[in-house]
């Protein structure tokens, strides 16, 4: 692929991850839980990490955060660096699986970025409040991260195929 068109595709999953984060923020939480979301944008950060890999998929993880965060008025505030702990513990997570346990289905690697994500926020929130009983709330993320990333996996799995189909990517 052409350094232009990768940079046009790169492009367009960044726009594409960013406007799913901000939508987000902007629809009503369908979970009774505080800090659980679907997380729309992983899927994006899950197509990038699998079409291009590492690098840029961590790259498209940060920006959609950066640029997310700018559209709801929320860049540097707890809300900012709770999503940007999570996003990148996840996008780590799930670009090491992928380089190192190729067995793993896209939906299996997608589970365990969603879980990481909750960690990752949990860190990061346990630090900001000083104290770690912030963990005790890390099983009702986890059983919210597992059916979450179910569904944003294969969710990733058909686009993913689709996109193949179409060598596009």
């Amino acid at each position: 692929m052409n350094k232009t068109r990768k940079l046009v595709f790169f492009s367009l999953f960044v726009t594409l991850a960013t406007a799913l984060g901000f939508l987000e923020t902007l629809l009503p939480n369908p979970f009774p839980l505080p800090g659980v979301k679907l997380g729309l944008a992983n899927i994006v950060t899950l197509l990038v990490l699998y079409v291009y890999g590492f690098k840029e998929g961590f790259a498209v993880a940060l920006l959609r955060v950066i640029f997310a965060s700018l559209m709801a008025g929320t860049f540097l505030s707890i809300s900012f660096m709770l999503s940007l702990s999570g996003a990148i513990l996840s996008t780590i997570m799930m670009g090491l699986l992928i380089r190192t346990m190729s067995a793993l289905s896209i939906i299996g690697v997608s589970m365990v970025g969603a879980v990481s994500h909750n960690v990752g926020q949990l860190i990061t929130a346990s630090f900001l409040i000083q104290t770690p009983y912030i963990f005790y709330y890390l099983p009702v993320l986890l059983l919210a991260g597992i059916p979450t990333g179910l569904i944003t996996g294969y969710i990733a799995r058909l686009l993913l195929c689709y996109l193949k189909k179409l060598k596009t990517v």
